[in-house]
């Protein structure tokens, strides 16, 4: 989110946002998580913090049975609409509610624990530390970052971006979402603290933006609370039009970081 989080933060029209406008991952990801894991089709994969699914779709080929699990029902409910996968479940739940998933599955079950854009909302430290007896040997945890926020990368039209959205909200934007290298190497650092052998390799690509999808974007990070009016979002877009599109070719170089620690 881009300013202050609410208890629905994520819910209602937000959470449509985030479904169409979010980018997902391409299959090179997958490919890092399995090698890193040695998945295979007898395994069970949690995503945890789950959003809309993203991630979730993208490893259910690679495993067994993917859990997508997030805290948010509007979220759960548009990735369920989102996916034709069979072997996905979805289970509504917080970080801090993994301990409990123990006994459900018994120790050592889970391949792999994935968070994507999500860590930054939780106690990672506790986190890590819950996860290791649900893993099994050889299997881990990965925090994914898919690249950096619309409004922080190194381009023209994201400083445009960013002048236009910090003057909407009344403030700086400064959130990184924990894709900054600080964060990850406090990831990292955490991760070897609770005994996981941390590994790191990045997945980039180019692509094409449209200003329908950095608005969608920018709204998709929004609370409700936050979200212009519908009567007032096309002026809003029009704003951003203006401001963005004297810095094309709108294009986002997206690096997806993978950081891995495994058991």
């Amino acid at each position: 989110m881009v300013g202050k989080v609410t208890t629905s933060a994520f819910g209602g029209e937000v959470s449509e946002f985030y479904q169409r406008f979010r980018r997902g991952y391409p299959p090179e990801v997958a490919d890092g998580l399995a090698t890193a894991f040695a998945l295979t089709r007898d395994d069970v994969v949690l995503d945890l913090g789950c959003g809309t699914g993203q991630l979730t779709r993208v490893l259910a080929p690679r495993v067994g049975a993917v859990l997508g699990m997030d805290p948010e029902p509007a979220m759960l409910a548009q990735a369920r609409q989102a996916t034709a996968e069979p072997n996905v479940s979805w289970l509504l739940g917080a970080d801090s509610d993994v301990g409990a998933l123990t006994a459900a599955f018994g120790p050592g079950r889970l391949a792999a624990v994935t968070v994507a854009q999500a860590l930054h909302w939780m106690d990672h430290e506790r986190l890590f530390a819950a996860l290791r007896p649900l893993l099994r040997p050889g299997g881990g945890v990965a925090v994914v970052t898919n690249g950096e926020p619309l409004w922080l990368q190194d381009a023209g039209w994201s400083a445009a971006l960013r002048e236009v959205v910090s003057a909407y909200l009344g403030t700086p934007l400064h959130r990184t979402c924990g894709t900054d290298d600080a964060s990850q190497e406090r990831y990292a650092e955490a991760l070897a603290a609770a005994g996981y052998v941390v590994g790191k390799s990045v997945v980039e690509y180019s692509a094409s933006l449209s200003v329908e999808e950095i608005a969608g974007g920018v709204f998709s990070a929004m609370s409700p609370e936050q979200l212009p009016a519908p009567e007032a979002r096309p002026a809003f877009v029009e704003r951003i039009r203006e401001a963005v599109t004297p810095h094309g070719p709108l294009r986002e170089r997206v690096r997806v970081r993978l950081l891995t620690g495994t058991r």
